[in-house]
């Protein structure tokens, strides 16, 4: 017995506390110095030990025990279904990337409501790992220590340590306890935080963004051409809009290739036509580095739209059936145009599959914008009338939107717009 206290008290001499942050309160130095205290005073009262403590189990070694179990080992779990759920998510992504834009809208939406979810489902999963990993490092500033001073309490009542040796201790018991009720407390409130960021991170889990990391980063597919034909490499990309950077670090890298991780600089970000290229939520990037075009495949629409608004990207420019200026103003004529579209929209087109989506004729489309905008009667068009077809009004629209002069709205007017769409 009297070997074993020796082994715990030099365990406890080297005991190390790992905290999260920088600096440690003053609560932190007392706990993260305990079992200093505890060593030391262990190696005092061991030659005036006569008998085992008779419930140190119950005091000490079922709680540690209870806590590896209930919460090292859940964390454990966490993890597992983590990278179960990732190594899920990333091979469904990856088959779902190479299905062909020109599949069934249908097979397309159930594909891509299919990766959503497993999406959610690791997004769920790598914030409850996180959350676990925080509660545990958290916890274990008291879970630990609290079941040794119990311990250390019942040695000096159930073996008669003097009158002297228990004095001396109180006041630094009271202060640890102090320090562990303070720190208790402060873990509370701390998951209250944690569980409102979880609750705001799942409502918005895309616009997070640390200090000091890339404005945006993730995965992208680029595609490269060689000489037998076209392949696509995937890549880990961070991109900060401050410097216009882009860091490329290829995935799927062979043994022995000497390509490594590629930094350019960005000088323009364009959406790829849909109808241009097989796959889909593709854009065209230049740089300074490399001459022409490099295409690049997003995860998802949702995806492509991030990548596109911290690269400051365009729309592809279409021919253009309007020339003057003042008529790419949003003025009434522009509000009665919009107004007519969607009401012809509504009653005559609202049950066609892809009705925004499918492009009408272009010369059918010049014609009408040209007759709306015509300076002499201006908005004097029936869209009703059977000679406008839903896709001519609904590419009319379109190129409408696309080229009114910019800002159309105030910045102060961003957020609300996208809460409501």
């Amino acid at each position: 017995y009297s070997s074993a206290v020796q082994k715990f008290s030099q365990t406890l001499q080297s005991f190390q506390f790992d905290f999260i942050g920088d600096t440690l309160t003053d609560d932190e130095i007392n706990i993260a110095e305990s079992f200093k205290e505890f060593a030391e005073l262990l190696q005092e009262v061991e030659l005036e030990r006569s008998m085992m403590v008779q419930n140190a189990s119950d005091l000490l070694i079922k709680p540690l025990e209870n806590f590896r179990k209930e919460q090292i080992g859940f964390t454990k779990e966490r993890k597992k279904k983590f990278e179960k759920d990732g190594e899920k998510f990333y091979s469904m992504l990856d088959r779902h990337l190479h299905l062909s834009s020109k599949k069934k809208e249908s097979q397309l939406q159930e594909a891509d409501l299919q990766v959503d979810k497993e999406r959610h489902n690791f997004f769920e999963s790598s914030l409850e790992y996180v959350y676990q990993i925080q509660e545990v490092q958290e916890s274990k500033k008291f879970s630990i220590v609290e079941p040794v001073l119990a311990f250390l309490h019942s040695l000096f009542t159930y073996n008669n340590l003097t009158v002297e040796l228990t004095q001396d201790f109180l006041p630094y018991k009271q202060q640890l306890q102090l320090s562990l009720q303070n720190t208790r407390n402060h873990f509370s409130s701390t998951r209250e935080e944690l569980e409102d960021l979880k609750k705001r991170m799942k409502e918005a889990p895309l616009t997070c963004k640390l200090p000091g990391q890339p404005t945006i980063e993730g995965y992208l597919y680029t595609q490269e051409k060689w000489a037998l034909g076209i392949s696509w490499v995937k890549y880990y990309c961070q991109y900060e809009k401050e410097a216009k950077t882009l860091r490329m670090t290829p995935m799927d890298q062979k043994p022995g290739a000497k390509q490594g991780t590629l930094d350019l600089t960005l000088k323009s970000c364009v959406r790829r036509k849909t109808d241009s290229i097989d796959k889909r939520f593709c854009f065209d990037i230049e740089t300074n580095e490399r001459s022409g075009t490099i295409t690049l495949q997003a995860l998802s629409e949702a995806n492509r739209r991030l990548w596109m608004e911290a690269m400051d990207g365009k729309e592809p420019i279409y021919h253009s059936p309007i020339t003057k200026q003042e008529e790419m103003e949003l003025n009434e004529v522009g509000f009665k145009f919009v107004r007519k579209c969607i009401n012809a929209v509504e009653t005559k087109g609202i049950s066609t599959e892809g009705v925004y989506r499918t492009v009408g004729s272009n010369i059918q489309v010049q014609k009408l914008l040209n007759a709306f905008f015509d300076p002499k009667c201006p908005g004097d068009v029936d869209l009703q009338s059977s000679e406008w077809d839903i896709k001519t009004i609904t590419s009319s629209l379109k190129f409408y939107l696309r080229n009114l002069s910019e800002p159309v709205m105030t910045y102060k007017l961003h957020k609300e717009l996208v809460l409501a769409a």
